[in-house]
């Protein structure tokens, strides 16, 4: 389980294959774990090597319950790259992660080559921002759902009504959701991050060849918020996935990890 000192912090993170390397960044409450199950072995397979690990707030990184930005987020991965001795690498993000992925490449673009967003937005909007404070208000009111109602409305929100209406395939989401751990203290300086101010005109001075992977059944981060991000970053790419939500990177991976490993092949402009 390698660990490393990085931006005032511990981070654990895994590294598998060989060749040019992949940086992937998860999402808020997502552990390293979860790249695991699909991208790491088509890159790997594509003749990547993958580096994932695990945000600060998700052990065995440091949790950092005194709370933390989008800012530290993004210097942690720097600092890994640069711990590592890598650079410029290409970087994959969902949700959260993009977030991550879109600053760092705006702030450190000599560490980037290409990056690929999935699920991501360039500003919160007013539904998005009520979801974020309702999310935030809940778990500070120390109420603990029961699991099973948990993973019920975990599957509403993440995942994409061709999967809701499927009874086999929902059953085993809704067994895995239930059988996740609890949320550690970092998961609400994660939620906060969620919080995005409207950074549309910053990501136009993006320099970076950029893929932005939009889910059509997403009501987190819907398309039209990743089209927008696509819109400002000069020369992006924006591909549509069809009968996926939130989790459109777990439901339909054959279809993302092609559109993924395609524009990672691109090369290092």
């Amino acid at each position: 389980m390698p660990v490393v000192p990085v931006n005032g912090i511990r981070l654990h993170y895994e590294d598998t294959g060989a060749g040019e390397p992949v940086v992937l960044i998860q999402g808020t409450g997502g552990g390293a774990t979860v790249w695991q199950l699909h991208q790491v072995p088509a890159l790997t397979a594509a003749g990547f090597r993958a580096i994932t690990f695990d945000n600060r707030g998700i052990p065995p990184t440091s949790e950092c319950p005194e709370g933390f930005t989008l800012r530290d987020l993004v210097g942690d991965v720097a600092g890994l790259v640069e711990r590592l001795g890598l650079g410029p690498v290409r970087v994959v993000g969902t949700s959260m992660g993009a977030f991550v992925a879109q600053e760092l490449a705006l702030a450190r673009p000599d560490l980037v080559s290409r990056v690929v967003l999935m699920a991501t937005r360039g500003r919160t909007d007013t539904l998005r921002a009520a979801l974020t404070r309702a999310e935030i208000e809940l778990h500070d009111s120390g109420v603990s759902l029961p699991p099973r109602y948990a993973a019920v409305l975990r599957a509403l929100k993440s995942l994409s009504p061709r999967t809701l209406d499927d009874d086999a395939a929902l059953a085993d989401w809704l067994d895995l959701f239930e059988l996740a751990p609890p949320a550690g203290p970092g998961l609400r300086a994660q939620m906060e991050v969620s919080r995005l101010d409207d950074r549309l005109d910053a990501y136009r001075g993006i320099g970076v060849p950029c893929q932005v992977i939009a889910f059509a059944d997403d009501v987190v981060t819907p398309p039209h918020l990743g089209r927008e991000v696509a819109n400002a970053i000069p020369g992006a790419v924006f591909e549509l996935v069809e009968g996926c939500g939130h989790y459109g990177y777990l439901e339909d991976p054959d279809t993302v990890n092609k559109l993924m490993v395609e524009f990672l092949r691109g090369g290092s402009d």
